[in-house]
């Protein structure tokens, strides 16, 4: 068996005392104090988590966007300078290989970001796709760490670091949208007085306002020492891989490994609105997703509400009106920030529809649920 990587906040992790666990390949911290504590910290000031086992895979090139759109199911050719899309690449039979983010960096240059299990697989399925197109593919995952400052005061933790014309690049951030930055950082192998270039984006995966920066690995250190201190006055801790789940279950976020997998196309998910069969030319598996489109599903990926207070967790059967199975939960757990369990599961259509009671078999016991709408939470808008 392959050993679990590490990444280069590594040895941060252990000095703050956080249980590490293996994840999609490597060994990532599951909590340092508590998943409560860290999760209601996102909801109320902010958390900060590495992100750095994610992949990151470069495409530049005339033809980059032309590649990306035969190896996608979105346009990428559509996407504007400096803004992101959420897209997949799919098999030739439409299920899915891996959800990503496709960030526009500049007119011939894309980053395109891979869930960890899948980082080798998409790095090496965009190679053998953009073969024939002017387009060079770099993977620069070993090369490069994350970090993410998510929470309400993400956007104040991180305009901190910068100055100049960045602090509006910062503050005035769309949400799916990026920018090169200059971070004034200290510590960390960095001298006081120093900075850092990263690649600054306002996407996530918690539900709440939120940054991603992208540096070098050799950074990393210093970037996360840097966050740690100016967040420190305003409720920022360090979260781990527990509170990122319950955080993005609440926000109704899929997760590749449960809601998305080999055997789900789009369209089961709930998110055919990412594949776009009208672009131009063909991509790879396009005559399958088109054909999935117009035919009746087998399975449906809805929310359901706990009645009870026993959470409904991944593989637990969901059960219909008479108590015969009609489904599976794919993520499940108690919700910090509403009170009660949450689950998403997949349903035959027929049992879909809000308001529609169901139970879920939880240890030989069947706890009732109710379907409704995702996501769970949204945060507050000002």
């Amino acid at each position: 068996m392959t050993e679990d990587k590490k990444t280069p906040l590594y040895d941060e992790h252990t000095a703050l005392g956080a249980v590490l666990t293996g994840f999609g390949g490597w060994l990532m911290p599951l909590r340092y104090t508590s998943d409560l504590a860290e999760h209601r910290a996102v909801r109320e000031a902010a958390g900060l988590f590495d992100l750095s086992h994610m992949g990151e895979i470069w495409l530049r090139g005339a033809g980059a966007a032309a590649a990306l759109d035969h190896a996608l199911v979105g346009a990428a050719s559509a996407i504007a300078v400096g803004r992101a899309k959420y897209s997949m690449i799919c098999a030739e039979d439409g299920s899915v290989l891996d959800d990503l983010i496709v960030y526009r960096t500049a007119d011939e240059e894309f980053l395109v970001v891979a869930n960890a299990g899948n980082a080798v697989l998409v790095a090496s399925e965009l190679l053998a796709r953009a073969a024939g197109f002017d387009a060079v593919v770099e993977d620069r995952s070993e090369a490069t760490a994350l970090v993410a400052v998510q929470g309400p005061q993400a956007e104040d933790i991180v305009a901190g670091l910068v100055a100049g014309a960045d602090v509006d690049a910062v503050r005035g951030m769309r949400y799916y949208a990026s920018a090169p930055v200059t971070l004034a950082v200290t510590g960390g192998g960095v001298a006081d007085g120093g900075s850092v270039e990263a690649l600054v984006a306002r996407t996530g995966y918690t539900g709440e306002d939120g940054f991603e920066l992208f540096v070098p690995a050799e950074s990393a250190v210093a970037v996360w020492r840097t966050l740690l201190a100016a967040g420190t006055g305003v409720g920022l801790v360090p979260a781990g891989l527990s509170a990122r789940d319950s955080l993005r279950l609440e926000a109704g976020m899929p997760l590749y490994g449960h809601e998305l997998d080999r055997t789900t196309t789009p369209y089961e998910a709930g998110l055919g609105r990412v594949v776009r069969l009208d672009k131009a030319g063909d991509f790879v598996g396009k005559a399958a997703l088109a054909a999935r489109k117009v035919s009746p599903p087998a399975r449906v990926l809805v929310g359901l509400r706990g009645l009870g207070r026993r959470p409904a967790r991944a593989g637990y059967p969901v059960l219909g009106p008479s108590g015969v199975a009609v489904g599976g939960v794919t993520s499940g757990a108690p919700s910090p920030t509403l009170g009660y369990p949450v689950a998403m599961a997949y349903v035959t259509p027929e049992l879909s529809a809000e308001g529609t009671e169901l139970s879920v078999e939880v240890r030989g016991r069947a706890e009732p649920v109710v379907v409704v709408p995702l996501p769970f939470y949204r945060r507050p808008q000002n």
